[in-house]
Formats: structure tokens, sequence, C-alpha cells
């Protein structure tokens, strides 16, 4: 099969880019020289062009489209938000449609339906939210909102939604939960005793691959780690890897929620474009519960983990 890749030089389409690799031509977007260069190493073959500007001939002969590409940055401008997740995956589905691509796995979020407010083994029968707070969660939830409405008998859409992405090359959550240690600021919220479902990049690598040819067209998945644990298990345990011991301090959830609001207030008043120490949304995820169901990605996908937390994490640990 002939598969294009977008965000094939990020964490997540690098490691969909080998999974797919060994059985498919696989073909990846490349914004410059320098990720055109990680994506040959990684196995596709790079085709200069961005999300937002994707040419319909680039896709000729193009089967599947594998949608890693997006702005996850912890802070930005609204338009940059929108341009990248919402803008961009809107003009990947008509040039899509156009090059006669018959299929689009679209790589989502449980942070689409986040609102602040704990989500406690959830369901892909959630519905968004009806006032989204996080202008991340509302564009990947309008994102997610447009590829699945494309699904029709000319092209299959299907939105996998990983929880807590983690594992090699990590360019996110292990690099800034070891930044702040290294600062002397990173501090617990409610103790970390907030259960946590997460998703190793392997996992979820792996459901792409099943996702190429399983699940119902204009549906969404959540894919995650067989096993659950607190934050503060899973996190202590992932910055062992690098063996970083992390503090045991810790401050309300609520405390964090309230200063991370004068923050980036502060920040807008100011017009500060630096990203803020403390941001509305990591303040609230991390001071809440946040798990998913599989069961339907089992049932439909036949996904079940192929790594678990445990090998996963000696896989990363320096021998």
């Amino acid at each position: 099969m002939r598969i294009f890749v977008t965000g094939g030089s990020g964490f997540v389409g690098g490691h969909a880019i080998e999974a797919l690799a060994a059985d498919h031509e696989v073909l990846a977007m490349a914004r410059s020289e320098q990720s055109a260069a990680i994506v040959s190493e990684l196995g596709a073959t790079p085709v200069r062009c961005h999300l937002g500007a994707v040419p319909v001939e680039a896709l000729a002969g193009v089967e599947a489209i594998v949608h890693c590409a997006a702005f996850v940055e912890q802070w930005g401008t609204r338009e940059a938000f929108f341009e990248t997740n919402v803008e961009g995956t809107r003009q990947l589905i008509a040039a899509a449609r156009e090059a006669g691509v018959k299929r689009l796995i679209h790589i989502g979020t449980e942070a689409a339906l986040f609102d602040g407010r704990p989500l406690v083994e959830v369901t892909e029968e959630m519905p968004y939210p009806t006032r989204q707070r996080f202008v991340y969660s509302e564009t990947k939830a309008e994102a997610e909102r447009l590829v699945l409405a494309a699904n029709d008998s000319e092209l299959t859409t299907i939105s996998l939604r990983p929880r807590l992405i983690w594992g090699p090359r990590d360019a996110s959550v292990l690099p800034a939960v070891l930044e702040m240690a290294k600062k002397g600021a990173f501090v617990w919220l409610d103790g970390g005793a907030h259960q946590t479902s997460t998703c190793h990049v392997q996992n979820l690598a792996h459901a792409i691959t099943l996702a190429l040819d399983h699940g119902r067209g204009g549906e969404a998945y959540f894919i995650a780690d067989e096993e659950r644990s607190s934050l503060r298990a899973f996190l202590t345990a992932l910055a062992a890897t690098e063996s970083v011991a992390l503090p045991a301090r810790s401050i309300p959830g609520w405390v964090a929620r309230s200063l991370a609001s004068l923050v980036e207030g502060t920040w807008r008043l100011l017009r500060l474009r630096s990203q803020p120490p403390l941001t509305r949304f990591a303040a609230s995820m991390m001071s809440r519960e946040v798990t998913v169901c599989t069961e339907k990605a089992r049932r439909e996908l036949s996904y079940v983990p192929t790594l678990s937390v445990a090998e996963g994490l000696a896989a990363m640990t320096p021998r």
C-alpha cells in the first residue's frame, strides 16, 4: 500500500513510519531539509510541503493517509492552533478527496473531550463539551469533527485517540518533567494521586497499522496501554529511566489551577510571547483523573497492546 504520513519527523509520525515502512511504500510530509533527512532515515520518501498546502499531486497513487501533524505546544496564539489543527486538516481532507485517497487515519486525542473536569473510564459515546475551555482541546475536537464528517463511500475516515503518549524519542512529556526537575520547579498536584491511562508510542503505532484495514468509517477509537496507574507512580517511573528522582513536594490542585489562570492572564495582558511557567491546560490535566476505555478498539480494530508499561520502561532504562 502507498501511504502518506503527515508529521513524519515528529514523535508519533516517526514511529508510524517505522511501523509501516516494512510492509508498505511510505511517503512523508517534510517542511524542511532537516525534516526530509529525518523521514528518509526512518524509511519514508520525503515530500516537500507543509500542512495546509499539501499538493494534490503529492498524493498521486496514495491509498491511505496517516495524519499525525498538529500544533501541540503548551502556549500559542489562537490563530496558530486553528491554522494548523483545523484549517490544515480541512485542506488535507480536500486534497485527499481530490486525489482519490481511500482511507484517512487521524491521530486525535482524549483532550478533545477535556474541559477541565475529570474524565473517568470514558468511552467514545461521550459527546464533545458544549463549551471548550482550552484552545488545544477546541481545535483538536474541531479537526476530529471534520475528519469523521468527511467519511463516505469514497473516503473512509477514522480517528485514533491515544492518551498520554510516551516512549523513545518523546519530545514533550518526559523532557518537560526532567526540565522542571532540573530547575527545582517540579511539584505534584494533589500528591499525584489521580489515576491516568497512558499510551506507549509503539502501541499507538500498532493501532495505526490495524486501522489501515479495520474499523468503521466515521468512528473514533481510544487507544491506551493495558495498565493504569497514578500520575505519581507513572511519572516517577518514567523519570527514573533517566536516573532522575522526582521531589515529594505537592500543592492542592485548586491552587495550581487558580495560579495558572493568573499567570496566563498576566501573559496576555503584557502580550508576552514566551511560554508561561504554568498553563491552565497543564494544571487541569495534572490535577484530574483521565482514564479511557479501549473496549471499542479491541472489538472493532482487534487492538491489543503489544507492549506493557513495564516492558516499555525497561527498554528506556540504560543498562
